[in-house]
């Protein structure tokens, strides 16, 4: 009986999931891996912190990315389509400083922390921008998923 009782509390323990990952239900994770090329002009303005630039090339990401310099050595990049609800004709995100806005609702993000700005207080789940992997080689900046 004992080793009855062991199977199934093994069997409990094997099967609880260990995933505490918080995943976007509107946004798919597309797998990309993208060149920015910080001596042509397009990506210039990624040679100062502080200055986004979206990359709206097919495959990246699901809308495209914003990337920005934070740091000597840092670079950030998100998902350019609003984390809250599912791609449509308004979601693609603008520029707005160092910030993104929303087109549906307006809603702000930054692009610092990919945190929402504006946050509603009306008890619904909301989700911060997709984060994409940046990495500094020489003079290029690779982002990927």
């Amino acid at each position: 009986m004992k080793q009855f009782w062991a199977i199934v509390l093994l069997a409990v323990i094997l099967s609880c999931s260990s995933d505490s990952s918080n995943r976007n239900p509107y946004l798919q994770e597309v797998r990309f891996r993208f060149e920015l090329n910080l001596n042509l002009p397009l990506y210039n303005d990624l040679n100062n912190i502080g200055n986004p630039v979206y990359v709206g090339n097919n495959g990246v990401g699901t809308r495209g990315a914003f990337v920005i310099k934070s740091s000597l050595n840092t670079f950030y990049a998100f998902e350019a389509s609003c984390p809250n609800h599912t791609p449509n004709n308004c979601s693609t995100m603008t520029i707005d400083g160092q910030n993104v806005v929303c087109g549906c609702e307006g809603y702000t993000y930054s692009l610092f922390t990919g945190q929402q700005l504006d946050r509603p207080d009306d008890g619904n789940r909301y989700y911060d921008l997709l984060f994409y992997n940046a990495t500094q080689s020489g003079n290029t900046v690779i982002i990927s998923n």
